[in-house]
């Protein structure tokens, strides 16, 4: 049993899994660090109202019982803006690196074959070509 969860884990499967769950953990830091500290005091300049404090009080007392729907609000714009940032600092560029590295491919060979099997076909062709010369 051990032995099986060893080639479990070892499997190239789970590790890559785990490198890309840890590499999202941090790149959600940087990702809630710019908007965060760079995006969202961009749109404070603009606007004075905090959304965070808005809010219904449907019963009152202790404790009062409140719907904090500017916080909400606030996490949809923080939403949003992580969104924009993903998509203009990750997406973007990325999809125009697959297109620049597309634009930069060969044409398929016509043959279809890997270049495996086309340097094994010119060989086979080679030692036909000297058999038939020798024969």
């Amino acid at each position: 049993m051990v032995k099986e969860f060893k080639d479990f884990i070892m499997r190239g499967n789970v590790v890559d899994l785990a490198v890309g769950v840890i590499i999202g953990a941090a790149f959600t830091a940087v990702v809630n660090s710019l908007v965060r500290n760079i995006f969202t005091p961009i749109l404070g300049t603009i606007g004075s109202t905090d959304f965070k404090d808005l809010k219904i009080t449907l019963r009152a007392g202790n404790p009062p019982v409140e719907l904090l729907y500017g916080q909400f609000i606030t996490d949809v714009i923080s939403f949003v803006l992580v969104a924009i940032a993903v998509f203009f600092f990750v997406v973007k560029p990325m999809n125009m690196l697959a297109a620049r590295r597309a634009r930069g491919q060969e044409p398929e060979d016509e043959t279809g074959l890997s270049e495996e099997a086309l340097l094994l076909t010119e060989i086979r062709d080679i030692l036909s070509t000297s058999a038939n010369d020798r024969g």
